[in-house]
């Protein structure tokens, strides 16, 4: 199973203890599904692309939030990832998320002694104006993500400038109420600054280049039904190393939403050559839950 591991399996314990008192008390009262789900960078919106959305379902008179667990299996790693989000009268969101990289294969090849990858994300996304849905240009939010290895020598190793880094976006996100075939729809596009290798994971900046660079991100998603959503990301990423050329992302996805307080996210990923092991692409699994 994709969560089969010790580690997580005590997670999850830990996830069910945190949701459990949300399942008492309604996480807010926007409409259901406009939070998104969690990204694996912490913050609300797809599953590899924020969004102007802010996480739960808090309204402007109301504080919520997200608890979530991610877990990604390609060919040769595998992404854990624990986060927490807090959504303050839905204005402001505050993120946070540990990211554990296994490498399945490339570990044998290493000195170090290390077999996996740990990250933290900061996030911090404020609203700046608009509705996702009562806006007509959609909702629009700024946010930045400061990320830090949690010791590791892998990142000088491979080339990276610095071990800690932090990325600013823009996003704009909109609803569409009765769009094609009559089901609702949403998409999301995002402007990211950034010199983050593989989200960060392989350090920031490198040989090849050591500044900010601009990417693009987009992500839509049709509601077949209210609690059924179908969609697809897109992701650009920078090139920063010599090792080994980076890829862009892209993942196809459906979201369950059986009830406001839960999420269940589904997605096959396509990650493209990761410090020169190629191919690396997978399947997604995503569980939230809203207070």
């Amino acid at each position: 199973m994709i969560f089969d591991h010790p580690k997580t399996h005590l997670t999850v314990f830990g996830f069910l203890l945190l949701a459990g008192p949300a399942a008492a008390s309604d996480p807010g009262s926007r409409l259901w599904g406009t939070g998104g789900v969690t990204s694996i960078e912490g913050s609300a919106g797809g599953g590899i692309s924020p969004w102007a959305t802010l996480a739960g379902y808090a309204s402007d008179e109301e504080s919520g939030g997200t608890v979530a667990l991610s877990r990604a299996n390609t060919q040769d790693y595998t992404l854990n990832v624990q986060s927490v989000a807090f959504n303050w009268r839905n204005r402001i969101e505050l993120s946070f998320a540990r990211q554990e990289l296994e490498m399945d294969t490339l570990a044998f090849a290493l000195p170090f002694g290390e077999t996996d990858l740990k990250q933290d994300i900061f996030g911090l996304k404020a609203r700046l104006a608009g509705d996702v849905i009562y806006s007509p240009y959609g909702q629009w939010s700024l946010g930045a993500q400061h990320k830090r290895h949690r010791v590791s020598e892998i990142p000088a190793a491979v080339g990276a400038e610095d071990d800690a880094g932090t990325d600013i976006y823009l996003s704009g996100s909109k609803l569409f109420v009765a769009g094609p075939f009559d089901r609702n729809l949403v998409i999301n596009s995002t402007l990211r600054a950034t010199r983050a290798n593989q989200g960060g994971l392989l350090g920031f900046g490198g040989d090849g280049r050591d500044r900010h660079e601009l990417v693009a991100e987009a992500s839509v998603g049709l509601f077949l039904r209210r609690d059924w959503l179908v969609g697809g990301e897109y992701r650009q990423k920078p090139d920063n190393l010599g090792l080994a050329r980076e890829n862009d992302w892209w993942d196809l996805y459906v979201a369950w939403i059986p009830d406001r307080r839960l999420t269940v996210t589904a997605a096959y990923v396509n990650l493209g050559d990761i410090a020169g092991l190629e191919s690396q692409d997978g399947a997604y699994l995503s569980i939230e839950g809203s207070f």
